[in-house]
């Protein structure tokens, strides 16, 4: 076999960590990175938190898995904490992003199926979009890069352009079932929905009988500075998905429903193993326990315009290097005009760490619980990058900036 037992899906860094405290990564050698990544924005309370620490190892002790043959009190307690801040009655909690998606597209057919409307399966999705890895949101999402190789998409996905209400009406038809959309597209590169486009779409599913599905797996749970991104623009959605940072870094996805979408969802037509288990509600659990205190979303906000502002500096400083910032609260994204992966690597070389994103983008996702300390030590460090790429942007453009 030669190498690595590993498929050969993931393009790896070749570092590895040992630990984490906080908004830090530290390598058996005891090198510390500064972590803007947050596992994907997966990390939202940081490293070793110690109210989750004592959250899982608390009930590690206790049980683990029981699965959902019987009642789980850990999870009817997430389910009510979820729906009482937001617009949800119900609550199915899966492992992921992709499985709480695959919930809410199932939730959107049923909920037509049962009104004898069987024809009614069809889901408008935007250019761009990334819903997940598996068969139907690989089909979803509508990029040839995931699609390619895996035989024919799977059917009832119709793809209009971003941003753009007048294809979307155009797109309406009576098959069409729902509209999903991410507030917030993460991986095409922080690319933000207007709030007015997300208010238009409520208008337009309640005019047509359409469910509207918002996508929050990456903007929910805290990420923008309200506990849903979607609340900016005052739109409320029938469903929506959540994963990421609602577990902290452990594997938990969930799929919310207004009590009228969800009614369809009865006993036997949907089900999970491991969803909603133990050790997940327990984090869970403790998560919202930091995500609702008083003053913690507000200060979300407080810190993501810090960085924000930041930023704009060095846009301003490095013209040759950025074209503009993107975001919201935490979740924020630097356009580049030198390739992102070089941005990235000299990021790196300074012991700071970000994600990649489609349009040339590299994501900035820090753990919510980031100092101002933290975001000026990173700002310093990204600046020190620009700085280290400057010359050679110099070089190319034949001295000239």
């Amino acid at each position: 076999m030669g190498g690595s037992a590993l498929y050969q899906t993931f393009a790896r860094l070749p570092v590895s960590f040992e630990r984490g405290e906080g908004s830090w990564l530290i390598t058996a050698d005891g090198t510390r990175y500064l972590d803007f990544a947050a596992g994907i924005a997966v990390n939202s309370l940081g490293h070793g938190h110690p109210h989750l620490v004592a959250a899982l190892v608390g009930q590690a002790g206790r049980l683990w898995h029981v699965s959902n043959l019987y009642d789980i009190p850990g999870q009817q307690r997430l389910g009510e904490r979820l729906a009482e801040g937001s617009f949800a009655d119900r609550v199915f909690f899966t492992n992921s992003g992709a499985e709480a998606l695959e919930c809410a597209i199932k939730t959107a057919r049923r909920y037509h199926y049962v009104k004898g409307q069987e024809n009614r399966f069809r889901i408008i999705t935007f250019e761009g979009a990334f819903h997940g890895r598996t068969l139907a949101t690989i089909a979803a999402g509508g990029q040839k890069k995931y699609l390619e190789g895996f035989g024919p998409a799977v059917e009832g996905f119709d793809q209009v352009p971003f941003g753009d209400l007048a294809a979307t009406e155009k797109a309406i038809t009576p098959d069409t079932a729902a509209i999903l959309i991410e507030p917030i597209q993460g991986e095409a590169g922080i690319r933000v929905v207007s709030s007015e486009f997300l208010r238009k779409l409520r208008e337009l599913c309640d005019r047509h009988g359409l469910l509207l599905i918002f996508d929050e797996v990456q903007s929910g749970i805290g990420r923008t500075g309200k506990f849903f991104a979607h609340e900016w623009a005052g739109a409320s959605p029938d469903i929506a998905t959540i994963a990421k940072g609602i577990g902290g870094g452990f594997p938990v996805g969930a799929c919310l429903a207004t009590e009228e979408a969800a009614k369809a969802m009865t006993p036997g037509v949907h089900g999970t193993t491991f969803g909603g288990n133990p050790l997940a509600m327990a984090v869970g659990n403790a998560v919202l326990d930091i995500v609702l205190e008083d003053g913690f979303l507000e200060d979300v906000a407080r810190k993501g315009l810090l960085l924000k502002q930041g930023l704009a500096g060095i846009a301003d400083d490095f013209p040759d290097l950025v074209e503009e910032i993107r975001g919201s609260g935490l979740m924020l994204g630097i356009r580049c005009k030198a390739p992102n992966s070089a941005v990235m690597a000299a990021m790196r070389e300074e012991k700071l760490l970000a994600v990649p994103a489609g349009d040339n983008v590299v994501r900035l996702l820090p753990p919510l619980t980031v100092s101002d300390e933290e975001i000026k030590d990173a700002l310093e460090r990204m600046r020190r990058a620009m700085e280290a790429l400057a010359p050679s942007t110099e070089a190319a453009a034949g001295g000239e900036g």
